[in-house]
């Protein structure tokens, strides 16, 4: 099995692979048990349209893994989410050089934004940490109510709303861009 990947941002080409990131994120967040909230497919492939979205698979052409951004309360905040890699792949690596590019992409596009992440996962946080992501309490996340409407197919959206939003089992991270 190759471990050699081409990472790029996403495009209208990449709409081929969203029935197999949907069913990934779906058995995965029944495997896990935890939250991972999935997206439904019309939402990915603007996503990759846009050049919002990164995705990486084999010099054969097998998809290996996937992210992508959203923007929130005009572009002040931008959310990296979906981080997915096809079980294959697992622990080769590609997880983190998605978020590596993800992130990049992110920078790139909204410089003067947070950049934020929820998360359950220790080696996400792990990633977000070595980016320069800090822990932020759910005070410091998007107001904006389409924000907090992605969590609904979470596994966890109910221990959300019980506690009005204040937190959850999601560990929230952001990174704060450098004033110069």
């Amino acid at each position: 099995m190759s471990t050699e990947f081409t990472i790029k941002v996403a495009d209208a080409a990449d709409i081929y692979f969203i029935k197999e990131i949907c069913e990934e994120t779906a058995a995965s967040a029944i495997l896990r048990g935890t939250g991972i909230s999935g997206r439904p497919p019309e939402y990915l492939a603007e996503k990759m349209k846009n050049g919002d979205a990164v995705i990486a698979y084999t010099a054969d052409g097998t998809w290996a893994g996937f992210s992508f951004i959203s923007s929130w309360n005009q572009d002040h905040y931008v959310s990296n989410s979906g981080l997915i890699v096809a079980p294959a792949f697992r622990h080769t690596g590609l997880a983190k050089k998605i978020k590596e590019k993800i992130f990049e992409l992110s920078r790139q596009k909204y410089p003067d934004a947070f950049i934020f992440s929820l998360t359950s996962g220790l080696p996400v946080m792990k990633m977000n940490h070595e980016l320069g992501f800090q822990p932020v309490t759910y005070s410091e996340l998007p107001s904006d109510e389409n924000f907090w409407q992605n969590c609904q197919s979470c596994v966890n959206c109910e221990i959300l709303k019980s506690k009005n939003r204040k937190n959850c089992l999601c560990t929230a991270m952001r990174y704060e861009p450098k004033k110069e």
